[in-house]
């Protein structure tokens, strides 16, 4: 199975999103982070880095819980500005 590439707004998304869980992270270790939310800490470290910027609905919801965040946070803090009013209007 061949992948799409992805595009330059997943790839901005991706970034985002693992800012946000480094910075909801804090000082907690990536290790105890992860094995709350019941991922490795490989999965998590990918994840922060950019390097998954398209990881699985359920592995989000499981980081954002542990963290504390709700995924409306999420899903707004992690879409690239402009994008999200762009959708919005064609919504």
């Amino acid at each position: 199975m061949v992948r799409t590439p992805l595009t330059p707004w997943e790839r901005e998304r991706g970034e985002r999103l693992g800012a946000l869980l480094r910075r909801a992270r804090g000082e907690r270790s990536m290790v105890e982070v992860a094995a709350a939310a019941g991922l490795s800490a490989e999965t998590l470290r990918k994840i922060e880095t950019g390097r998954a910027p398209t990881p699985a609905f359920f592995t989000v919801a499981a980081l954002a819980g542990t963290l504390g965040l709700s995924l409306d946070e999420v899903a707004v803090l992690a879409t690239p500005s402009g994008e999200a009013e762009a959708e919005a209007a064609v919504a």
